[in-house]
């Protein structure tokens, strides 16, 4: 089967320095990936390349065979791409139902001719209560955003991304700033919606919770490569040990 995402000797540089340096990795239909890597490995970049925001100098990058790359953000999104960024910002005058609905209406937004006919909103607001059930904040549907801990921002960031019902979704460090026990939960509504049949590239520093949760990983360190495969398997590479955990990684480990 091919991959849902095919990302292909990526290199992105900024100036004279090299951020993303010939990287390739497939993410297959139905997995939940994660990519990880220290501070500094390229990880956010590789994203903003995936997503668009970025320009790759070289590199291709495929959502479902179809070339993403040159492509606006905006036509990406409508491919299939979804994003839950880690600083939510949501829209603070309306209420978190109604940050879902906007989200939720886009098909109606293509073109100026829909955006200005179309009335009807309970079709959007029936689907904002679905999703904001789905990833366990439909009881604070009523509620401003102003009003929510940053764990139920963080559900209601992933709650948007869905609504624009994406085929594989890119989730920016959802765990950043979380206790323990609300990485724990965040992490099991991932697993559920993987399980449902959505495939997720987990981009996140908690890595407990990506070997917890995560089938295949790929790791990037200084901008390449440096692993890609089954989490234990992985994590066993010198070379993965050794960008986590330093020189003597594995006296640090025992």
């Amino acid at each position: 089967m091919s991959p849902l995402l095919s990302v292909t000797r990526l290199e992105v540089r900024f100036g004279g320095v090299v951020a993303i340096g010939g990287v390739s990795f497939d993410v297959p239909q139905d997995a939940l990936l994660g990519l990880i890597g220290p501070n500094g490995a390229g990880k956010t970049t590789a994203m903003r390349a995936i997503t668009g925001v970025v320009r790759p100098d070289q590199g291709e990058i495929t959502l479902s065979g179809e070339r993403l790359t040159g492509l606006p953000t905006h036509r990406r999104v409508r491919l299939g791409l979804g994003l839950s960024q880690q600083l939510v910002r949501p829209f603070k005058a309306m209420t978190v139902e109604e940050n879902v609905m906007i989200a939720a209406g886009y098909r109606k937004t293509k073109g100026p001719l829909g955006a200005l006919t179309t009335l009807e909103r309970e079709s959007e607001r029936d689907r904002a209560h679905e999703l904001l059930t789905l990833v366990g904040i439909g009881h604070v549907a009523k509620a401003s955003p102003t009003e929510l801990p940053l764990g139920f921002l963080k559900r209601l960031e992933v709650a948007r991304a869905l609504a624009l019902d994406p085929k594989l979704l890119l989730l920016d460090e959802p765990l950043a700033g979380l206790t323990s026990g609300e990485a724990s939960a965040l992490a099991d509504t991932v697993v559920a919606l993987n399980d449902g049949g959505l495939t997720i590239v987990l981009i996140e520093h908690n890595l407990s919770e990506v070997m917890r949760v995560c089938s295949h990983l790929v790791v990037l360190d200084n901008g390449r490569k440096i692993g890609d495969g089954a989490p234990q398997t992985v994590m066993a590479d010198p070379a993965v040990r050794a960008a986590y955990l330093g020189e003597g990684a594995d006296d640090a480990a025992a």
